[in-house]
């Protein structure tokens, strides 16, 4: 089923911090793996500073399982030591996707 569902979430390390903000998002891959609900999961780097995940759902249901899951839970423990503010989160509706 194609995905019509997304979250993307844009966050800004703290000064220092850039390595760690990057091995926590790596680490988030082998989170996701067991969610079958999440079809797509990718962090990415924007600048020196700011990062970003973009996943992918079929439905809601999903995608809230996902909000309710093990990445979310993470990014609210670490993020005060690693993040130099909160994380800007969108839920999007996807138009096409190829």
């Amino acid at each position: 089923m194609a995905p019509k569902f997304g979250v993307l979430a844009i966050v800004e390390a703290q000064a220092g911090k850039e390595q760690d903000v990057w091995d926590f998002l790596n680490n988030g891959r082998a989170i996701v793996a067991d969610e079958p609900g999440t079809q797509t999961w990718y962090a990415f780097r924007v600048s020196a500073t700011t990062f970003g995940i973009f996943d992918t759902f079929a439905s809601e249901e999903a995608r809230q399982a996902h909000l309710q899951g093990a990445i979310p839970a993470a990014l609210a423990e670490n993020g005060p030591a690693l993040l130099a503010g909160q994380p800007d989160i969108k839920l999007i509706e996807l138009i096409a996707v190829k």
